[in-house]
């Protein structure tokens, strides 16, 4: 019965808020994974798979295609940004065209 007992305290520690939304969730559920995996390497039980899995993240690899993912999602970013701002400009353009026919009396309106 104190074995059971024991595994209720444990539980108590990880006892969290609910979370607001899908995504909240997610993120308490991976934190919780890293947690249980921290635990299993530093009580020296972690699954072949977990030590792995941590060791595959330290590589120089996985360091330098976190470093392209983060390149590209700039490159990316500054691509819809130049995109937005060619629309700007050419809403900009239009206008000007539009207020110099008005100032010249041609409004383009032909009845």
């Amino acid at each position: 019965m104190a074995k059971a007992q024991k595994s209720d305290e444990s539980l108590d520690m990880y006892k969290i808020r609910p979370a607001e939304t899908d995504e909240a969730r997610q993120n308490q559920m991976i934190a919780l994974a890293e947690r249980t995996a921290e635990r299993w390497m530093l009580e020296d039980r972690a699954p072949a798979s977990v030590v792995n899995h941590y060791l595959a993240l330290g590589t120089e690899k996985a360091k330098l295609e976190r470093k392209q993912l983060e390149a590209d999602i700039k490159l990316k970013m500054a691509k819809v940004e130049a995109i937005e701002q060619t629309k700007r400009i050419e809403e900009l353009y239009n206008n000007a065209i539009e207020a110099m026919k008005l100032y010249t009396g041609s409004s383009g309106d032909y009845d």
